[in-house]
């Protein structure tokens, strides 16, 4: 799409491609949300949205992904990834700014069907996008956060070197909860020669950076 390039991006691993989403990627990420993220007792979510009938699980990732494309400014952007392992839709890695030309941080979030977890996906997705941040865009941070009990992000975490940033106290449910800040600057980044970007030149401007 001319007027859209981001349709022709997309990141490359061993195992995985990231990609931004087609209509037939968001109805078959719609089914992974359908199945279940997580488990029935647990809630790695601020926002709970995963707690919904799965029809409405899958309205709501529609939902979501349309609001981040209609969003999308130099100044205040989501990119929005589908992960596709083995020809399969198998969750989504996000990646967020704001003001990113002047402060060189992104934000990222995922999550994946929950009969995919274990098997190392997880880790590499967020490898993806941390080689598309530094590698491609130029960051000079990248943050992320979970809750404490969320060991498998926790651990995804701090087996690709980020460093603790603090806590972050929210209300979830109208219960008080705590998050774990992580930080990774570019100098303890470690560059993945086996990724691939593709289709990056024409995007550059939607990030407002330049080609």
């Amino acid at each position: 799409m001319r007027n859209w390039p981001l349709f022709e991006l997309s990141i490359t691993t061993p195992r995985l491609e990231l990609r931004h989403p087609t209509l037939d990627d968001l109805d078959e990420l719609a089914d992974r949300a359908a199945e279940g993220v997580h488990e029935p007792d647990y809630m790695p979510f601020l926002f709970p949205w995963s707690e919904a009938s799965p029809e409405e699980r899958a309205r709501r990732t529609v939902q979501y992904h349309f609001r981040s494309w209609g969003g999308f400014t130099a100044d205040d952007w989501s990119l929005e990834l589908v992960a596709v392992h083995e020809g399969q839709v198998v969750g989504t890695q996000g990646i967020t700014a704001t003001s990113f030309p002047v402060t060189r941080e992104v934000k990222t979030g995922s999550w994946l069907g929950r009969r995919f977890h274990g098997q190392g996906i997880g880790t590499e997705m967020r490898r993806a996008v941390l080689h598309f941040a530094f590698a491609g865009l130029g960051a000079r941070h990248a943050v992320t956060e979970a809750f404490e009990d969320n060991h498998a992000s926790l651990a995804v975490t701090r087996k690709l070197g980020y460093r603790e940033d603090g806590t972050t106290t929210h209300a979830r449910k109208g219960e008080p909860v705590v998050t774990q800040r992580f930080r990774l600057a570019r100098e303890d980044w470690s560059p993945s020669p086996d990724i691939e970007i593709r289709n990056l030149a024409g995007c550059l401007p939607l990030f407002g950076l330049e080609p």
